[in-house]
């Protein structure tokens, strides 16, 4: 479960963001509806805790029953997926994900574990290939690998979608949010189309914080 209790962002002490409060559960993806400019991309910096001066949080970030936004950023195990679909392009498209495997993940296992993660996602035999060879719709499932084979306890996804064509994108939705139930990841979603909203799923608008 992950969880904001009471969060106030504010920029130069002027309020941005007032009283934020959500839970989201294993498997759930939870939307965030708004505007450019309407303060998501510094509600992300601050769960992640890369939240920079002259921006200003007070409030709670609770993951699996434990209090973690005075952690730092590698001991929360928040992971990002951002709208371009940022890869290592000098290393092959196995190495990029090889790099995000956590350390405890050795020997012959590891590349097991890549070709696995790779066939669920419709790219075996992709392990070799150059990430500057990869369309658009590859490149956006070997980042969400890479951030998936990190074993993030919650996931946030920063408009993933957005750079993709029409049927690009409803594939990569369906599959995206197909993954985040299978592996229980509560995850939030922040983008201005409603298309992207899971079936079912809940929809916060962030003026309702402004």
């Amino acid at each position: 479960m992950l969880t904001v209790n009471n969060l106030t962002l504010t920029l130069h002490h002027r309020p941005l963001l007032q009283e934020i409060a959500f839970s989201v559960s294993p498997g759930e993806v939870l939307t965030l509806m708004g505007p450019s400019g309407s303060g998501k991309s510094t509600l992300f910096a601050w769960m992640i805790g890369a939240l920079e001066a002259p921006f200003h949080a007070s409030g709670e970030l609770w993951l699996n029953n434990e209090r973690c936004d005075e952690r730092p950023t590698e001991r929360r195990r928040i992971g990002i997926l951002f709208q371009d679909a940022l890869l290592f392009d000098h290393f092959s498209v196995g190495q990029n994900l090889l790099l995000a495997l956590p350390a405890d993940i050795r020997g012959a296992e590891r590349k097991i574990q890549v070709q696995q993660a790779l066939e669920r996602a419709g790219l075996a035999g992709f392990s070799s290939r150059d990430p500057a060879t990869l369309s658009g719709g590859q490149r956006a499932r070997v980042s969400l690998l890479r951030a998936l084979m990190a074993r993030p306890l919650a996931l946030l996804l920063d408009e993933p979608f957005n750079r993709l064509d029409a049927e690009l994108r409803a594939g990569f939705r369906r599959w995206v949010f197909d993954e985040l139930a299978r592996l229980a990841i509560p995850a939030v979603l922040v983008t201005h189309d409603s298309d992207d909203i899971p079936d079912r799923g809940r929809c916060l608008n962030m003026r309702n914080w402004q």
